[in-house]
């Protein structure tokens, strides 16, 4: 089968697509459409023009005989602010609070094409750095753990409260969660994790972090390293935060039940350089 430019235009763009952060050589798209890699070369350039300019990401190149070509999911700043500003409106709406302050969120995080959106504004900030796994806590993190690691085309590590027969033995610890300042306890397989692996910790919400410093001190169990901590929303912090160095969308600043007004503002993203 003879393939035609705009044909292979197409698919290549789809295989990048589908495949991100992972290195293709040139001659499996050579092999596969029985045309020249000079050929395959200009496809990949107009592929890359197109991907820069729209702001949907980046095609990196590699030289040499292992060589080949990345695709980098990226999203421009003016497209990462209309996100937050777009999941601002929605958590402010009056009808989210509930009784004792807190916010109904699960509409939100089974929005897939907000947490798809989502997703890649985390992944654009970690473009660059390595990482090996996102790490999250069951069970509201998930959805997002999974749109950041499709992105980053890692897998996804979800840490349990209990142990399950099927997880086979594990590892356990406790921890102080920040809220309740009550001991709990994360259990993860021994299995899943391997000693060395660069791990993204997130979560849906944060208050003084002890959720997260639960997850970090049981990387330390496995001997992995922490590359970054991703929250959808923060709270206002008056009280010690038990870490320092995270990535936030949104911040919950203040929750009034008797006129019912949720006070929100943008997280620290973009004070750490945005995308």
């Amino acid at each position: 089968m003879k393939w035609k430019r705009s044909e292979r235009l197409v698919d290549i763009t789809l295989h990048l697509l589908e495949h991100p952060h992972e290195l293709i050589p040139l001659t499996f798209f050579s092999d596969r459409y029985q045309a020249a890699k000079s050929s395959i070369s200009e496809d990949v350039t107009i592929i890359k023009e197109t991907f820069e300019e729209r702001g949907a990401g980046q095609l990196l190149t590699v030289t040499g005989a292992a060589g080949g070509v990345k695709y980098v999911p990226q999203m421009a700043s003016e497209e990462i602010g209309k996100v937050v500003s777009e999941l601002m409106e929605k958590i402010g709406e009056e009808e989210r609070l509930l009784p004792g302050g807190y916010l109904f969120m699960a509409d939100l995080l089974g929005d897939t094409h907000l947490m798809d959106r989502i997703g890649k504004v985390f992944a654009s900030k970690f473009a660059h750095h390595e990482i090996d796994v996102v790490m999250t806590v069951e069970t509201k993190g998930i959805q997002i753990a999974h749109s950041i690691a499709r992105y980053l085309n890692v897998p996804v590590v979800i840490v349990r409260r209990d142990s399950k027969v099927t997880e086979g033995s594990t590892v356990s610890i406790n921890y102080v969660s920040g809220s309740t300042r009550r001991i709990q306890k994360m259990v993860l397989s021994k299995r899943i994790m391997q000693s060395g692996q660069k791990v993204l910790l997130t979560d849906d919400f944060m208050k003084a972090g002890g959720t997260m410093r639960g997850m970090k001190n049981l990387l330390e169990e496995f001997e992995c390293e922490l590359a970054g901590i991703a929250v959808l929303v923060e709270a206002e912090h008056h009280e010690e935060v038990f870490i320092d160095d995270y990535l936030s969308l949104v911040k919950l600043c203040k929750v009034n039940e008797k006129s019912r007004t949720i006070e929100l503002s943008e997280g620290n993203y973009f004070e750490k350089g945005g995308a």
